[in-house]
């Protein structure tokens, strides 16, 4: 279908891309990974045909079609939905305009003009027939609904909608294309968990190839089939998700440093031998046939290292009282748009709370109360005893000083007993090197931001607000950051759609939406979808899933009863539910369970190969290395295949038992 051959990418600032080799098969879905900066974005611009790589080739038919959505989607504010979604059909739209103008002038046409509109209509009409383009409206109409809108959102300006909504509008635009492959940006940067999940969902759906590049490991791990990792402008490809990549390419160091570890042990060897009889008359031609051998021996070169791993602790917060802060009975509007109206809010000393909803439901308007930057209209706010509060917002970075240095801006934010973290902390958010003495003034809008969350970071404060922290973060930099609040002792309330961020972190889910009273949930993230789920089923008088499989109540059957259906509808639930679960379930469940047992005989079979490649006997011999490093490579492909359909097993089979109501 499509396949880069060896592409490199020089800018000014240095080579992004080396000789990147990689193909794209129908179905594909596949995660491209790696830090800030190591070319994954401009990968996905070379093959959309943006910019042109400095050697190499992208090959591919010129019929395929290719859709690529970047961080910066492209919607017109001042057009309504339908008219920005006609703009994925440049000559349909364009002949449609056209005869709109058409009917527009008719409307006030002297009689004399008419013939002549007349005739236009009817040339604009049969060139619209020509493209299709009856059948292209139907097609907007359909895919409406499918991707969330009514049929009269149809005729509202884009500009009434939330930046997450006008990204459906943006992907919308792009599924109507019908792309066999769709290049995705960071689909979910700023949006909302609701959204990001029917992104998740439509785009499991989808019938053509998918490149993803995302932070999200949630997304990853649920879309992608397969993982290019980018790391010092090389690409190393993985036959699994995300999670598979993690596990997998520590296991692949491992092994690729052991064979440099042993080559170089036999270069060193055969090197002492040349250099001790290098002299000796007698040993010449020994000599002479190692220096031969060496120079032909094909040499492994040194793993790339990694980045450090770096650790970050918070500086230990004050102490304070067991009340860090509370809204009572609070009130507040904007006009006609109702936020608040008589809520309350407590948290306490050491409590973790997320902060989610759509945009524009009230969570940034919360923020400012609580932190007091805003009064309600009604109500009161109150800080508790010793409380030192510090407030992360998305703004934050405005107000740095654009003629200091990065360095002189954190030193000037840290307390002593955090400035000697300071430039450790510089590192862990993308600052390395001579980076740090870069002016605030030439920064990038994210680097600022990352700037600024480093300052806030280095204050002594026992009460954080943190609005959306992990925006312009790699993962390495979310993990340090994850890792640092967990540890944290004191109170903290994150506004946050990054559900992995999350979910380690909180204990509390404070849920907003527009136009009601903020819900609270006692769990992370995954307990509040789980649960919200349930209450709007139970709203619309939809039975829980559970309630599919569950035996009825004391009738002395083991017949499986669904609420609100009458015993005919019940039979025949019966009947499908047997149909699949023998006709469909059990050969799946049979592959599944032979394939688990394969996969433990292969990890046995891969952890005993490994180590052999540690030990002396193995070491020593080249071609007993040899032998052994094959072996490793084949069970690794062998467990690459078996993991990969592992996964989609798993996969099917529970969506069957879901869809069906039939219990594991």
């Amino acid at each position: 279908m499509l396949r880069l051959e060896h592409i490199c990418k020089i800018y000014p600032t240095g080579e992004v891309l080396k000789d990147i080799n990689w193909e794209v098969k129908g179905g594909d879905r596949i995660g491209l990974v790696g830090v800030n900066g190591a070319g994954k974005s401009t990968q996905l611009k070379i093959i959309a045909g943006e910019i042109e790589p400095t050697s190499g080739e992208v090959i591919r038919p010129n019929s395929l079609r290719i859709a690529y959505l970047s961080q910066e989607f492209d919607v017109d504010p001042t057009r309504t939905v339908r008219e920005e979604l006609w703009q994925a059909f440049k000559q349909a739209n364009d002949v449609h305009e056209a005869l709109s103008e058409v009917h527009r002038q008719m409307e006030t046409a002297d009689p004399e003009q008419l013939d002549t509109l007349l005739h236009e209509m009817d040339r604009f009409q049969r060139q619209f027939e020509g493209l299709d383009g009856y059948g292209l409206e139907a097609r907007i109409e359909k895919l409406m609904p499918e991707v969330g809108f009514e049929a009269e959102d149809g005729d509202r300006l884009v500009s009434a909608f939330s930046g997450g909504w006008q990204m459906r509008i943006a992907m919308a635009k792009l599924f109507l294309q019908e792309p066999e492959v769709l290049l995705l940006d960071e689909p979910t940067n700023h949006l909302d968990i609701g959204t990001q999940i029917w992104v998740e969902q439509y785009l499991i759906n989808y019938p053509g190839a998918i490149l993803l590049i995302s932070h999200d490991r949630a997304l990853l791990d649920t879309l992608c089939t397969r993982t290019i990792a980018f790391s010092h402008g090389r690409a190393e490809e993985y036959a699994g998700n995300f999670s598979y990549f993690e596990r997998e390419s520590v296991l692949r160091k491992e092994i690729r440093q052991k064979q440099y570890t042993a080559q170089q042990r036999e270069i060193a060897e055969t090197q002492r031998f040349i250099d001790r009889f290098r002299a000796s008359a007698n040993k010449a031609t020994l000599v002479q046939s190692r220096i031969k051998l060496l120079a032909k021996v094909e040499r492994i070169p040194a793993p790339e290292q990694d980045d450090a791993v770096m650790n970050f602790k918070f500086p230990p917060p004050p102490n304070s009282g067991h009340t860090v802060a509370k809204l009572e009975t609070v009130s507040k509007s904007y006009g006609a748009l109702n936020v608040f109206s008589g809520f309350d809010f407590e948290i306490n000393k050491g409590e973790k709370f997320a902060i989610v909803g759509p945009n524009g439901a009230g969570k940034s308007t919360f923020c400012r109360l609580i932190t007091g930057q805003e009064e309600p209209d009604a109500g009161s706010h109150t800080f508790g005893h010793k409380v030192a509060c510090s407030f992360f917002s998305q703004n934050h970075a405005d107000e740095l000083d654009p003629n200091l240095t990065v360095l002189e801006t954190v030193e000037a934010a840290a307390s002593r007993e955090s400035m000697p973290h300071a430039r450790n902390l510089l590192g862990c958010f993308l600052f390395r090197g001579d980076d740090v003495f870069k002016k605030i003034g030439v920064l990038s809008g994210g680097e600022r931001s990352r700037v600024a969350l480093v300052c806030m970071l280095l204050r002594p404060a026992n009460f954080l607000i943190l609005d959306e922290p992990t925006n312009h973060l790699d993962m390495q930099s979310q993990d340090v950051l994850q890792r640092a609040l967990i540890d944290y002792p004191g109170s903290v309330m994150i506004v946050s759609h990054n559900r992995n961020f999350l979910d380690a972190l909180v204990s509390k889910t404070l849920e907003f939406r527009p136009g009601e009273q903020p819900v609270l949930y006692a769990g992370n993230i995954t307990y509040y979808l789980e649960k919200s789920a349930e209450d709007e089923a139970a709203k619309k008088g939809i039975p829980k899933l559970a309630s599919l499989g569950a035996p009825a109540p004391n009738n002395g059957s083991s017949r499986q009863s669904v609420p609100g259906v009458n015993r005919k509808e019940q039979r025949r639930i019966e009947a499908e539910q047997r149909e699949i679960r023998s006709k469909v379930l059990k050969p799946l469940e049979t592959e599944f369970t032979a394939l688990e047992a394969k996969i433990a005989e292969l990890e046995d079979a891969q952890a005993t190969a490994t180590q052999q490649l540690s030990s002396e006997q193995v070491s020593n011999n080249p071609g007993k290395l040899r032998e052994v490093t094959n072996a490793v490579d084949k069970l690794a492909k062998s467990l690459e295949v078996s993991y990969t359909r592992w996964g989609a097993l798993s996969e099917e089979i529970e969506r069957l038992r879901t869809k069906h109501g039939i219990e594991a």
